[in-house]
Formats: structure tokens, C-alpha cells, sequence
């Protein structure tokens, strides 16, 4: 996994470049605070990409967000699901992977529904719940971590 500051988004496929395409899981995202809170709770000091998520947000909670749309820049993604911790999870740091097994802090996986490029410090905010606009005052910085090939 290698940090980027930007990357390609198409829609319905995934990450340009990414390895895995289509499907509903073509972007993984975890949260900023939530890989905190785990490696403060684990005494642990592991790089957030060694969850292999494609995108850190940070200043909004991705729990019980399926079904929701999240604009990060000019691309919308449409959250399908909450990403399950694999066993690499377990080989990184032991309890590791039980312990993003709880409240989403394993992240959550989406669809992409447009082409788009996002970078670095891009806007990350909730569509309203009426589809007519974005959340008021949601207006949070990411970090974009991925492995593109």
C-alpha cells in the first residue's frame, strides 16, 4: 500500500489502476479516529494502511452509513456495507481483528457513481437525506491512502 495524494475514481468500476474492479466494493474507506482510538485501545503504533482501505476519512463517522451517498470532492460514492476485518488484520497486531470487528471500525466499502479525480484534503461530506444537497456544516478534510497499479 502506498500513499498517494491523488487518484482517479470511475464510475462503477473503482480506482483507476486498482486491482480489484466493479462489484459494489470498488473503494474501501476506514476512519481517521476510529484506527486511533484502535491502536491507542491495542497499544499498538501500526500505519493506518496496514487495514489495506483505499480511502482515510477523517471528521465524519462512517457507522450504519449504508445506503448513504458521501461526496468527496467532485465523485460521489454510494456506501454498500461495512468492510469485515480479514485475518491479516490478526497477523498485523493480535486482537486486532477482533476488536474492528465492533461498530463499523473496519471501515466501510463502496460504489463509485462518478468519474472523477480526488485528492488530498478534498471535502468529505454526507448527501442530505433528501437528495437534494449535501449535510450543512460536514465540511471535513481526508487523506487518500491506496494501492494503485
Amino acid at each position: 500500500m502506498d500513499p498517494v495524494s491523488r487518484a482517479k475514481l470511475e464510475a462503477g468500476k473503482g480506482l483507476v489502476g486498482n486491482a480489484n474492479q466493479g462489484g459494489k466494493r470498488q473503494v474501501t474507506l476506514i476512519e481517521a479516529e476510529r484506527w486511533a482510538e484502535l491502536m491507542q485501545e491495542l497499544s499498538a503504533d501500526l500505519d493506518p494502511s496496514t487495514r489495506r482501505a483505499n480511502l482515510m476519512v477523517s471528521g465524519l463517522s462512517l457507522e450504519n452509513s449504508r445506503g448513504r451517498i458521501l461526496h468527496i470532492g467532485d465523485c460521489r460514492l454510494r456506501i454498500h456495507g461495512e468492510t469485515r476485518p480479514c485475518e491479516l488484520m490478526e497477523k498485523a497486531w493480535p486482537g486486532l481483528q477482533n476488536a474492528m470487528r465492533r461498530n463499523w471500525c473496519g471501515g466501510a466499502f463502496a460504489e463509485v457513481l462518478d468519474d472523477g479525480e480526488i485528492a488530498v484534503g478534498d471535502a468529505v461530506v454526507w448527501e442530505s437525506g433528501d437528495g437534494k444537497g449535501i449535510d450543512a456544516g460536514h465540511n471535513f478534510p481526508n487523506q487518500f491512502f491506496g494501492e494503485l497499479r
